[in-house]
């Protein structure tokens, strides 16, 4: 029993040894040296947006009305999903009104978009020249669930599990997908 306890604590912490950390919110240096094909593990406060809720939260930023409706983006992340009582899972990023959203909130100060697929060139162009990264996570709904922490409200909970939601995360895993003006997909 001791054994496997010994080998068990040895190989999470090899795994977690072979992901770099990013606490959020992030600087723009955090980010700014991270490369296609990395992997991380995401901590902290992100926030989390799909169809319904992403083109109003890029009204906002145009009205000039995320403080007053206290959303932060600066060196934030937006994981590209809805939240259940089931847990969080990515949808696909390069949907019309999430992939719409991208270029704007990452001159926002979004620094990540979290998700899965690819996404258009105009797009990574368009993250590189602001400073920000897209990353993919897989299909894992259970393991998500397993490390949020809390999750809130934020705006508009007219949309349900398709509000603007803050969680507090502790080692969400995925991969960097495009990052100086490069794509994994390409």
């Amino acid at each position: 029993m001791g054994m496997s306890k010994t080998v068990s604590g040895t190989f999470k912490k090899n795994f977690v040894d072979m992901w770099r950390k990013i606490v959020f919110p992030v600087d723009d240096e955090k980010v700014s040296d991270l490369k296609i094909g990395e992997q991380i593990l995401i901590s902290g406060r992100i926030y989390c947006g799909r169809d319904a809720v992403l083109p109003r939260i890029v009204e906002l930023y145009k009205k000039g009305r995320l403080d007053s409706e206290g959303i932060n983006l600066k060196g934030s992340l937006i994981f590209h999903t809805a939240v259940s009582h089931a847990g969080v899972g990515p949808t696909s990023s390069n949907k019309k009104e999430i992939e719409d959203s991208i270029s704007i909130l990452s001159e926002a100060g979004v620094r990540m978009h979290l998700g899965k697929g690819a996404l258009k060139i105009d797009t990574i162009r368009d993250l590189n020249k602001y400073g920000s990264v897209y990353a993919v996570i897989p299909p894992v709904t259970a393991l998500l669930e397993s490390r949020t922490k809390s999750k809130r409200i934020v705006a508009f909970p007219e949309l349900g599990m398709e509000a603007l939601y803050e969680l507090e995360v502790d080692g969400y895993p995925a991969v960097i997908a495009a990052a100086k003006g490069e794509s994994i997909y390409d």
